[in-house]
């Protein structure tokens, strides 16, 4: 079993910056790979990004690249999610979860353990 609870949202302005983190605990956190997903009002929950063991493959849905970074601390057992350049569509609750393969996952199915959530809110 892996425990995920994530940290730091908040509310931003539009254009202005958040970082969230995903504390795991349970197992060996390097053995996992991990993702960040959303979930609007009335949406799905949808893919964000995924980082892979060592950190060194990453990948993002077209809608943050170039805006969200993700990254990880295994000593820490820590997984992030920097925020940059924030707009109103942003605002969700977002979730870490953790895929027991080193393989990045794009989809709900590919992960198997998943946070409680954190709700990021962007203000115009």
């Amino acid at each position: 079993q892996v425990q995920l609870v994530e940290s730091g949202g908040g509310l931003a302005q539009a254009g202005g910056s958040l970082r969230l983190s995903c504390v795991a605990s349970g197992r060996t956190f390097s053995w996992y790979a991990m993702g960040w997903f959303r979930q609007a009002p009335g949406k799905e929950r949808e893919f964000v990004a995924a980082i892979n063991w060592s950190g060194g493959r990453v990948y993002y849905a077209d809608s943050v690249k170039g805006r969200f970074t993700i990254s990880r601390d295994n000593a820490k057992n820590t997984v992030y999610l920097q925020l940059n350049s924030l707009k109103p569509e942003d605002t969700a609750v977002y979730y870490c979860a953790a895929r027991r393969a080193n393989v990045l996952g794009y989809v709900r199915d590919d992960y198997d353990y998943w946070g409680q959530g954190t709700q990021v809110t962007v203000s115009s």
